[in-house]
């Protein structure tokens, strides 16, 4: 495992994060396996969120942390002030309720990174930066970003807080991964992949705000189950997301070409997909949802694989029919 750092977050935070959608109370034994396994092959940050599972993830990581006592070294990354049916919810009230919330179901007294889970375009950054810094001060959270935000929103956020002397925030979550996404799974999505996202990369590499890139591997779509024909002749009206959020001809060539550099490398095409995040020039923490040890430690197996500038470029652009040499 690799690790980096986060401003504010006192812990190295490992290079992959697991996220926990598929954790809950109702099934503790399986919770507690699957942390335990993960945890032991070197991940010590967790991601989750207030909607998930109307907060049974959270209560089942806060119930493993508690039975672990493992707390001071685990990194929690929760998420909050989504949106819901009935209104728009990023505003000081709903960020304070949501973290509150939170704080209970983890049991525990502070959130390393504490995300907001969507934005609001129409509310201005500068109450939601204050009432952040008010929960940074109290110890409720030592550090915060933005989940789905644009980087033009991060960045006005950031320079809200330098002129009024606050912290900023200090990770932004995104989509990103070898493929880009041509339709949202959920409402209100936030990519930073593709060509048509350069400037958002270019400004996350000169910010150095880190990245924590959600759904890594495409919803499956980089998972290597899949051949690229094999996605290209399902149904035009296919509704899993590796197909119907991914599927493209410029993103089944890169699928195609992972293929052939995993075969080349003697790897895997998640391998090579997560590697090639690890590989960005700017700091990038790959979210992934293993659920079983097996999963998550052939993923691992990204941290041992080298790619020249050469071959990430190649992965992406694809300007010849086979990688470089």
């Amino acid at each position: 495992m690799q690790y980096g750092n986060i401003a504010g977050v006192k812990k190295p935070v490992s290079r992959l994060i697991q996220g926990n959608t598929m954790i809950s109370e109702q099934d503790l034994d399986y919770a507690f396996q699957l942390l335990d396994d993960v945890f032991e092959l070197g991940c010590n940050a967790f991601d989750t969120a207030h909607i998930y599972g109307n907060g049974s993830c959270e209560r089942a990581l806060g119930k493993w942390m508690k039975a672990r006592r493992n707390r001071d070294k685990v990194v929690v990354i929760t998420k909050g002030a989504h949106h819901n049916a009935d209104r728009r919810r990023v505003t000081p009230y709903d960020i304070t309720s949501d973290l509150h919330d939170s704080l209970a179901r983890l049991q525990t007294d502070y959130i390393d990174l504490y995300l907001l889970h969507r934005d609001d375009p129409s509310v201005p950054v500068g109450p939601i930066v204050e009432v952040l810094n008010e929960h940074l001060r109290a110890g409720k959270i030592l550090a915060f970003g933005g989940s789905n935000w644009t980087h033009e929103r991060v960045r006005k956020a950031n320079a809200y807080a330098k002129k009024h002397g606050l912290v900023p925030f200090s990770a932004s979550s995104p989509n990103f991964s070898l493929v880009e996404m041509v339709e949202e799974p959920w409402s209100e999505c936030v990519s930073i992949g593709g060509p048509k996202n350069r400037d958002a990369q270019e400004w996350y590499r000169r910010s150095k705000v880190p990245v924590l890139a959600w759904s890594s591997l495409a919803g499956g779509f980089l998972s290597g189950q899949f051949t690229p024909e094999q996605i290209a002749a399902l149904p035009k009206d296919c509704p899993d997301i590796y197909c119907r959020c991914y599927r493209s001809k410029a993103n089944l060539k890169r699928l195609e070409r992972a293929f052939t550099l995993a075969k080349k490398k003697g790897t895997g095409v998640p391998q090579i997909a997560l590697a090639w995040l690890l590989h960005q020039p700017l700091l990038v923490f790959p979210l992934v949802a293993c659920r079983n040890r097996a999963e998550f430690a052939a993923n691992c197996e990204a941290f041992d694989i080298s790619l020249t500038p050469e071959e990430v470029a190649w992965l992406d652009e694809g300007k010849s029919k086979q990688p470089p040499k």
